[in-house]
């Protein structure tokens, strides 16, 4: 059970990590490139990403990170490493709350209304369809990015407290 738990310890890690990485990368890179674009590229290059996240590597960050570190967290309580478990318990409550559903709330409609736009050929009208777009999917970016920097960190901690609660177990 021991080896079972810190196997799933490991596993909450590799996904917490890659999907706050993932969000990230959106925050300091991609979207300021975006923004630097011409809109009607940068609409274009937005619908595009967006068709494409949809796939077999990207999903088991996205969806399978709250349901790991829950069962992680389930697995840890019951080897009575009560403050490991609670952190990734915790963990898969703040990625499920402010990651998965945020993003399916919010973020998600807004790629779907985004991919019906067609681009236009006109500068200024592509420039107020992405002002009306990239500000506001961007604070909801933000908001998920910090969510699953925390999401993050009570992995981590959850790691240690492990270490710590359960050596010779």
């Amino acid at each position: 059970m021991k080896r079972i738990c810190l196997a799933a310890a490991g596993l909450s890690l590799i996904l917490s990590g890659a999907i706050f990485g993932f969000f990230y990368a959106w925050v300091c890179s991609t979207m300021w490139g975006l923004d630097a674009a011409d809109p009607r590229v940068a609409i274009a290059a937005m619908q595009a990403m967006n068709g494409s996240v949809r796939n077999s590597v990207f999903a088991p960050a996205f969806f399978a990170t709250p349901v790991v570190l829950a069962l992680t967290g389930l697995l840890a309580l019951r080897l009575k490493a009560r403050s490991a478990g609670v952190a990734f318990l915790a963990g898969g409550l703040l990625y499920f709350l402010g990651g998965l559903v945020l993003t399916m709330r919010f973020n998600v409609p807004m790629n779907e209304a985004l991919a019906l736009v067609s681009v236009p050929d006109s500068i200024e009208e592509a420039r107020a369809i992405w002002q009306a777009y990239s500000p506001r999917w961007q604070t909801f970016n933000q908001i998920r990015t910090v969510v699953s920097g925390l999401t993050l960190i009570a992995t981590g901690y959850g790691i240690w407290r492990l270490g710590r609660d359960l050596p010779g177990k």
